[in-house]
């Protein structure tokens, strides 16, 4: 799976394609799969709750907003890889955040449920083939490759996977 080109996705989609140094997108899935469930293994308990500051969201939430995103991501590239024509919504993470309950959580699950979900798009994403790839729908009010989705969606993960390196540990 090549590298979309930046006429497939908005501009601001750089900050996450450009985190997956990959040529070729299979790979890497298992690649930064791998690393970040042994990151994610090695958090330390006591800062699965932190936040660094009071409006910022705990490592736990920040989690699972990768699980959410990469949810939303997936969904977005089957509707496009399907030729559903419809345009689809954008969705508001800070409200998903409020309402998750990740304090009721336990992180082991979070864990396995990221795990799953990543097979889940990773799975999904070998089985398209050069067409499906290159499809395009609106998202978000853009419009985005099918190809562009998967980039950004483990990109997104690498991201927030430094974000809680630099700032919450």
């Amino acid at each position: 799976m090549p590298r979309p080109l930046p006429t497939e996705y908005a501009g601001y989609y750089d900050t996450y394609i450009s985190k997956v140094p990959e040529e070729d997108l299979i790979p890497a899935f298992r690649k930064h799969t791998a690393a970040m469930l042994a990151f994610l293994k090695k958090v330390p308990v006591v800062r699965r709750t932190f936040a660094y500051a009071p409006d910022k969201w705990t490592v736990k939430q920040v989690l699972q907003h990768v699980i959410d995103a990469e949810r939303v991501f997936a969904y977005r590239a089957l509707n496009f890889a399907r030729k559903d024509g419809n345009e689809l919504p954008g969705f508001d993470e800070n409200e998903f955040a409020n309402v998750a309950r990740t304090e009721h959580r336990d992180w082991n699950d979070m864990v396995e449920e990221f795990q799953f979900v990543r097979n889940s798009s990773d799975i999904f994403f070998r089985t398209l083939n050069e067409e499906e790839l290159s499809r395009t729908g609106i998202a978000s009010g853009n419009t985005v490759s099918v190809r562009a989705l998967a980039y950004i969606l483990l990109g997104h993960a690498i991201h927030h996977t430094e974000v809680v390196k630099e700032r919450y540990l």
